[in-house]
């Protein structure tokens, strides 16, 4: 049996190399992205970035703006939350666990599997303290061991709020501790069956009442039966003091990562569509999550064009799904988002929304593996998206790290990246510090019980 697959795998391997390739006269970023005809083969397109060090290199930031590494050797940081005192709160693990379908979901298993970190999943927060400001991340404790994949995280209210795989706990919090070692308080259970997508991507409502959970699909299009899809592929909205919910948004194949637009205070989610129809088919999204909005997965993509490989169709579903604000590019794995709040950086930075592209897997020509800017006028998307940190990938393809999720704190004017490959937390802000930056204009900012909180896979 072992030969068997590692015989299969191989070939697969082999094949995957022969796919077909992107057209680079393709516009897929934006509120109309170009979308080519469905380009299904039996085995599709796979390529991942082999990972390798830094080597004393850096990621690449603007002119006048410094990265730096404030926390390295960690265990799959995935969110951050950064507490009221200034403490930054990191997420770290992994989870899942649906077994294989079909002889290429072992195969891309396979190829996936040689593009991630080795190392054992956390499963715990790690805390990060710079007491004195300059940027240097001091402290360093494990904040909540032994959690279940945690990936969410909010704070509200004197409480912390971290969403694992199969539930969202609730933890009292003390300012100023380093560790809390008392049982978290289940709120609410969340769908765990397969967990083929595991993540669970929360943020709070902008007045701190609501918290929403991402939810994403147990499958790519619905192959394991749509019995296992039973509130998958949604978004939910928890009411923070009882734990009651009720389903937001529908046909949102995998939203790993939501976060509060603050000028508008909407609910607004980075999404991974579907794989299997070729190299850039179909384009991940950012969009706003609107209350009863059905945003086509399974059955359609990018409003109403039709998957033909649902059966059976709904071409009533289809008539009613929307169509989603912003396409990021196809295969570039969106895992993080955060708002630039108070101003941002200023200049071109101001106001827009920070992406973390955790890179491809489906494509033979590379595709993400950077964090990207989309401007905002008005707390909609008004302008083309620009690459704000790249150099995660090598000049012969192999991957350094990968972006996960990202945080812009408006205190220190930082911008924070956790990367799962490299396993390490970055930090950027203008050289020199903030006072460098232009004096940001006044904005409607999130109520300070309702602190910004990113999430994503």
């Amino acid at each position: 049996m072992r030969l068997a697959l590692f015989t299969a795998a191989s070939a697969a391997l082999l094949l995957a190399a022969c796919g077909s390739e992107s057209d680079p006269s393709l516009n897929q970023v934006g509120a109309q992205p170009d979308l080519p005809a469905i380009d299904e083969s039996l085995v599709p397109p796979m390529k991942i970035a082999m990972p390798t060090g830094w080597e004393g290199e850096l990621p690449t930031v603007p002119d006048g703006y410094v990265i730096t590494p404030i926390a390295t050797e960690l265990q799959i940081p995935r969110q951050m939350l950064m507490l009221p005192n200034g403490d930054l709160l990191v997420a770290e693990g992994r989870g899942g666990g649906a077994p294989p379908m079909r002889p290429k979901d072992v195969i891309a298993g396979v190829i996936k599997k040689q593009g991630n970190t080795q190392v054992d999943s956390g499963n715990r927060l790690t805390l990060l303290r710079d007491a004195d400001g300059d940027g240097q991340f001091e402290t360093r404790t494990v904040f909540i061991d032994d959690l279940d994949a945690p990936y969410g995280l909010a704070f509200v209210d004197g409480s912390l709020y971290v969403a694992e795989q199969g539930a969202l706990l609730r933890f009292p919090y003390v300012e100023g501790q380093t560790e809390i070692t008392a049982e978290g308080e289940e709120l609410t259970k969340l769908p765990s069956r397969l967990n083929h997508h595991w993540t669970k991507a929360m943020t709070a409502s902008a007045d701190g009442q609501f918290l929403y959970v991402g939810i994403g699909s147990n499958s790519n299009v619905g192959e394991r039966g749509m019995a296992v899809e039973e509130e998958r592929a949604v978004v939910w909205e928890i009411t923070r003091e009882t734990g009651a919910r009720r389903t937001l948004a529908t046909g949102i194949r995998n939203p790993t990562a939501l976060a509060i637009e603050p000028t508008t205070g909407q609910l607004w989610s980075v999404v991974n569509e579907r794989d299997e129809l070729g190299p850039q088919l179909v384009p991940d999204y950012l969009t706003s999550v609107r209350d009863g909005a059905f945003y086509g997965w399974p059955y359609s993509y990018w409003g109403q064009n039709v998957d033909p490989r649902v059966m059976p169709q709904r071409p009533d579903l289809v008539a009613s799904a929307v169509r989603p604000d912003y396409a990021l590019g196809s295969h570039v794995a969106a895992l993080g988002l955060s708002f630039a709040v108070d101003g941002g950086f200023g200049g071109p930075f101001t106001q827009g929304a920070f992406v973390g592209q955790h890179g491809s897997w489906n494509r033979q020509d590379l595709s993400g593996y950077k964090v990207s800017w989309v401007p905002f006028s008005g707390g909609r998307p008004a302008g083309e998206m620009v690459d704000f940190v790249t150099g995660f990938l090598t000049g012969d393809g192999q991957a350094r790290g990968r972006p996960v999720g990202v945080l812009f704190d408006p205190r220190t004017r930082a911008l924070f990246i956790a990367d799962d490959l490299s396993n390490t937390v970055w930090r950027v802000a203008p050289r020199g510090g903030a006072a460098s930056v232009a004096a940001p204009p006044a904005t409607t900012a999130a109520p300070a019980t309702a602190a910004p909180a990113t999430a994503g896979a």
